[in-house]
């Protein structure tokens, strides 16, 4: 199974996760700035990108993600690294974090959510997750959903995205969510002013994480990195300066 991902830079290590449907691309911009004191890696879950798809669903769920990214964290030779996730990586972030959270500095929450408490709203949200995997099966790659960070041209094919969606992207308890109050690393919080969907529940985590900081970027929708790099570049720097590497 190869896992694609891509080192940049020297210093502290910062990883890098990005959402569903979207692969290690969206990070571009930041990588360019970031990785001039700061080893970058960048990834593509299983089934983006240039990572493998496999065709077995038994191969795409949240524990195998979270053993790839121990697995590239080991291949750098780093034991601790920032975590800076992206909607569905920053869902995996907060599952990583708390399943090893020795190997956390510190935790960057992009226009995400920490999933569901009651069992209703985690069933609309995985109903639209098998909307978006009955899309792909049905149109390929032209079933994407529109958003800044999706790219239908960085995916090898279709199948492995679906199979994700119903493999990796569905909510299954709210373990999570209980648990952002034990959440020890230094926490940023950034969602986009636009992105309406993520608003509420960026707000939820940043007053349930101890000493988390919310930055809002005006003007944004779900993909500040994308959309707005500088502001989304500076808001990383301020927080790893302050909060992480003071």
């Amino acid at each position: 199974m190869h896992v694609h991902h891509e080192i940049v830079g020297s210093g502290p290590v910062v990883l890098f996760t990005h959402g569903f449907a979207a692969s290690s691309h969206m990070y571009a911009a930041t990588v360019a700035d970031l990785s001039a004191d700061h080893t970058t890696i960048t990834w593509d879950i299983r089934g983006h990108g240039q990572s493998d798809s496999p065709t077995d669903p038994a191969e795409y769920s949240v524990a195998l993600s979270l053993s790839d990214m121990a697995g590239i964290l080991d291949a750098a030779g780093a034991r601790r690294a920032v975590l800076v996730g992206h909607s569905l990586g920053g869902y995996l972030s907060l599952k990583f974090v708390l399943a090893n959270p020795e190997r956390v500095e510190g935790l960057v929450l992009v226009d995400t959510g920490p999933g569901y408490r009651k069992d209703e709203a985690r069933a609309a949200w995985n109903e639209m997750a098998e909307r978006y995997a009955a899309d792909l099966d049905e149109r390929g790659l032209d079933g994407l959903p529109p958003s800044a960070e999706l790219d239908a041209g960085v995916h090898r094919s279709a199948e492995g995205l679906a199979l994700a969606a119903r493999g990796i992207l569905s909510q299954r308890d709210g373990h999570v969510l209980e648990a952002l109050p034990s959440i020890a690393a230094p926490t940023l919080v950034v969602v986009g002013e636009r992105d309406g969907p993520f608003q509420a529940s960026s707000r939820y985590m940043a007053a349930k994480i101890p000493d988390a900081e919310l930055v809002e970027v005006a003007g944004a929708g779900h993909a500040p990195p994308v959309t707005h790099p500088t502001e989304f570049d500076a808001a990383l720097r301020s927080f790893l300066a302050a909060r992480v590497h003071r």
